[in-house]
């Protein structure tokens, strides 16, 4: 039977916890955790690039890094504090992993502390550390105005709640942000690129992000930036607020040319999509763009911990409604994954017939068509006569249902795709190894961050209907019942989002977003096996 999450840290850390000085834990232990994160070399064709090219991105490294900075802020209260405090009385190991967590409490193990007795506050910087269940009342609430996404929550001098708008709250560091990217569009040879650059620093100012979001959909330049607020997974509390990040990347316009072709089936998959034809989406933008990218430079949200390797976005639906979400490929920092920690997974923890199926091309598909689910499915809603979107109305669960969503769709898309000719038949075993192999990957990521309860969730559902089974400590997966599964879970998932229903949401992540004994002894199997990459940056310091 299923564990909660505390009860299984505690049998799974139990034997390599040794504490003192309250929370903090032995350097030894610390030393290892650091060591599952494994140095890898970050870089992109950068020498090929134009000088101006060249100039424009080290703009957008800097302006990056006033991204990290602000995240800082966001993600961990009293950050300098703690941090001076490290510095002064611990080991170099312990200030690395503190860095890499941004904060004293590790993500992969429920925000559990690693140094001090100080708890993770749920809402991490962006609400009142003393919060009374009187104000999170009022914060819920959606006519008080504190549920903006572009908000940090504070006290007035009388110790009422105030909503402080990012470009006051955060007015210098994104000023200086913004001149940043003006200098870069005035040195940058391409229209789009500086058009949405010279947008995205007004937006800095007026934290209205919509006509600059409507311009990055359609950059066309060989250097690529996705820079400013917005994932939500930080604010653990309400899932209300967003937190800032970047991505500098490198284009490569042949590859990326490629994939177009998908995109154009986006109308067909949400006409597909097996729930009632009221909750479909037929309204919604197509021109999805596709790029595959090389990554240069990151920072904030997406720096921490596990590094990213697609993304899809915007998260705005009013730009989705009109355009679409442009799906992101990080190539090499997926070819890396797939290299040093996919393909160890599959050889420990797979039956050995299967473990020969796991696929670069299929984890390639997958992840692409994870970042097109995104943008299939209920968006903008409608809830007891109030129009509404999904993400408002699942909370804080909305990330890790969202990203469940978009995991089942992906290979539940490529089936649907492969009796038109876009796949061998061959695919339904690769695609359904490598997803089986790519749920250890994610779940070791701790199953209290979005894409791990994600993958946990998955887990559960296909193991309580036999689809996965372990026998002798290794894993199998049913892959002619896999598609039918996938269908079930993709259905009831969609359908949950489309009612808006909270209470539902809860008790389908309640039953499925934990450890049962089988995966918490799988994931013990995989000492040596690097958790995520720690990115050195060639080009970019």
């Amino acid at each position: 039977m299923p564990k909660s999450i505390s009860t299984v840290l505690s049998v799974f850390l139990v034997t390599v916890l040794f504490m003192f000085s309250g929370c903090t834990e032995t350097t030894t232990e610390i030393e290892k955790r650091v060591s599952e994160y494994a140095p890898t070399t970050i870089t992109g064709d950068v020498d090929n690039l134009s000088q101006s090219d060249q100039v424009v991105l080290e703009k957008l490294v800097e302006a990056s890094k006033i991204m990290h900075s602000i995240f800082i802020t966001q993600a961990c209260p009293d950050y300098s504090e703690i941090r001076n405090e490290i510095v002064s009385n611990e080991s170099d190991a312990t200030l690395k992993y503190f860095e890499i967590n941004v904060g004293p409490w590790d993500r992969r193990y429920h925000f559990e502390p690693f140094y001090s007795e100080r708890q993770h506050p749920e809402g991490a910087n962006y609400y009142p550390q003393d919060l009374t269940e009187a104000e999170k009342d009022l914060i819920r609430d959606p006519s008080n105005g504190f549920d903006g996404l572009f908000t940090m929550i504070r006290r007035d001098e009388h110790g009422s709640l105030i909503a402080i708008p990012y470009s006051k709250f955060f007015a210098e560091r994104l000023n200086s942000a913004a001149k940043l990217l003006n200098e870069a569009a005035d040195l940058s040879n391409n229209d789009s690129l500086a058009a949405f650059l010279r947008s995205r620093a007004e937006s800095f100012l007026t934290d209205d992000y919509y006509e600059s979001d409507m311009l990055w959909m359609d950059i066309d330049s060989t250097v690529e930036v996705t820079i400013g607020p917005y994932e939500t997974y930080e604010d653990g509390l309400f899932g209300y607020k967003a937190a800032f990040e970047s991505f500098v990347t490198i284009v490569d316009p042949v590859e990326s040319a490629k994939l177009s072709k998908y995109k154009n089936e986006l109308p067909w998959f949400e006409s597909e999509l097996p729930i009632l034809d009221e909750y479909k989406n037929m309204n919604r933008g197509t021109e999805s763009p596709i790029r595959v990218v090389d990554e240069v430079y990151t920072a904030g949200d997406t720096r921490t911990a596990v590094q990213t390797i697609a993304f899809n976005l915007p998260n705005d639906e009013r730009v989705r409604e009109a355009k679409g979400s442009k799906k992101v490929l990080l190539r090499n920092v997926m070819n890396s994954k797939f290299e040093h920690i996919l393909t160890p997974i599959a050889a420990k923890l797979l039956v050995p017939d299967q473990a020969a199926d796991i696929a670069a091309e299929s984890f390639f598909m997958h992840t692409l068509f994870h970042e097109m689910s995104h943008g299939l499915g209920p968006g903008i809603i409608e809830v007891d006569g109030r129009k509404t979107e999904v993400r408002f109305e699942l909370k804080e669960l909305y990330s890790a249902i969202e990203e469940t969503k978009a995991d089942a769709m992906g290979p539940w898309c490529i089936f649907k795709l492969q009796p038109k000719g876009h796949f061998p038949e061959s695919i339904y075993r690769q695609q359904a190894v490598t997803f089986l192999a790519g749920l250890f990957r994610s779940v070791r990521f701790g199953i209290a961050e979005a894409h791990g309860s994600a993958n946990a969730i998955q887990f559960n559902y296909l193991l309580e209907r036999k689809v996965i089974s372990v026998e002798d400590g290794l894993f199998s997966i049913d892959v002619d019942a896999f598609p039918a599964a996938l269908n079930e879970l993709v259905a009831e998932i969609l359908t949950i989002q489309a009612e808006g229903n909270y209470d539902a949401a809860k008790e389908f992540s309640d039953k499925y977003s934990v450890m049962p004994d089988c995966l918490a002894a799988g994931l013990a199997q995989l000492d040596g096996v690097p958790v995520d990459l720690l990115p050195e940056y060639r080009w970019a310091k």
